[in-house]
């Protein structure tokens, strides 16, 4: 009997869950000494792994990374832009924007430009009032100085023309009208010989020539009534000719009111009358007959 109690007894601690999990969990864990973990951590590192390493410890990588990069794409951009001659910038004529002078007088130019636009703010903010310029104070602008605004006057009155230097600058197309009131040349087209505001005269550029074989078709009485009807148009075609001119500068949004010109006293009886220039003459031309009435 008491061999079976023992055999029961030990059939019964085999068939214990807590001793089957326990068993089991033994079995299941791997059992690693520590000879073998430090086996495990003295194993080498791969290459990409050292490589990784050795970037995140070193910053002077990243730097000879991009020095190499700039020193690749100065001598690529050296090669295309001197035609493959050299890929360190050893051209033998090499073009404008390499050199130093190039950008010297760029520097100046700019900086001469930032004087003329200072100077003009200073004006802008400074006036009170409409300006008044003798002839002779006007034609200091006339855009020789680029230190200055360029002004023209017509009919009396001064207006900026800065914003358009191509036109009214140094050898531009109509740099005869800065500086100075030029109305009569608005009319007669004498850029060169007409820059007066003195308009005496012009008319005649719009009357016919005198014609005795032409005239004799008239009586004096009829001639002389023509005559004044010839004027008065002339005169018409004079005012209309200039109020055009003096309308596009009053008008515009490019171009500036600035003051008046301050003409001597007595002006312009003080000064002869201005012959008409070649080209008014030549637009000149006799009368023509006129038809014969029906009946």
């Amino acid at each position: 009997m008491a061999v079976d109690s023992e055999v029961r007894r030990r059939k019964q601690e085999k068939s214990s869950p807590e001793t089957n999990e326990a068993s089991t969990a033994a079995e299941l864990e791997p059992v690693v000494n520590s000879d073998e973990e430090e086996v495990v951590r003295k194993q080498p590192l791969s290459t990409k792994e050292r490589l990784d390493d050795e970037d995140a410890s070193s910053p002077l990588v990243d730097v000879f990374r991009v020095l190499t990069f700039l020193l690749l794409a100065s001598c690529g951009l050296s090669y295309v832009i001197s035609s493959g001659e050299s890929f360190f910038w050893g051209m033998q004529n090499p073009p404008s924007y390499l050199k130093v002078d190039w950008w010297k007088t760029k520097l100046v130019c700019f900086t001469l430009y930032l004087a003329g636009l200072s100077v003009r703010l200073t004006t802008l903010f400074s006036q009170r009032g409409p300006l008044y310029l003798t002839p002779e104070q006007l034609s200091a602008y006339d855009g020789t100085d680029p230190t200055k605004p360029i002004y023209l006057a017509i009919n009396h009155t001064i207006y900026d023309v800065s914003s358009n230097p191509r036109t009214y600058g140094p050898g531009g197309s109509y740099h005869y009208f800065a500086g100075c009131d030029a109305s009569r040349a608005y009319v007669t087209g004498c850029f060169a010989d007409d820059r007066t505001p003195d308009m005496r005269g012009v008319e005649e550029m719009f009357l016919p020539l005198d014609d005795p074989s032409v005239d004799k078709h008239w009586d004096k009485a009829e001639l002389e009534k023509l005559r004044a009807r010839e004027l008065e148009e002339a005169n018409q075609k004079v005012f209309e000719g200039l109020d055009h001119w003096v309308k596009f500068f009053a008008n515009s949004k490019k171009y500036s009111f600035v003051g008046y010109v301050k003409l001597p006293e007595g002006w312009p009886g003080t000064e002869p009358i201005r012959p008409l220039c070649q080209i008014a003459k030549d637009r000149r031309s006799p009368r023509t007959i006129p038809e014969k009435k029906e009946g």
